[in-house]
């Protein structure tokens, strides 16, 4: 089976917020005894995901 593979369009601000809100919820559940992995593997694709500019073309 082909793996999928999802894009999305962020603008920087969309980026910085989405970081502090997976910062939040990794210290929630930090304080709250439980793991965090999943939190950490999305932070970590987030901050290394490339940056790609486009032109979008309608019609």
């Amino acid at each position: 089976m082909k793996s999928q593979y999802y894009y999305i369009n962020l603008t920087a601000q969309e980026r910085v917020d989405i970081l502090h809100s997976l910062i939040e919820k990794r210290n929630k559940l930090i304080e709250q005894g439980r793991y965090t992995d999943l939190v950490d593997e999305v932070i970590t694709k987030i901050t290394k995901a490339k940056k790609r500019a486009f032109i979008i073309k309608t019609i």
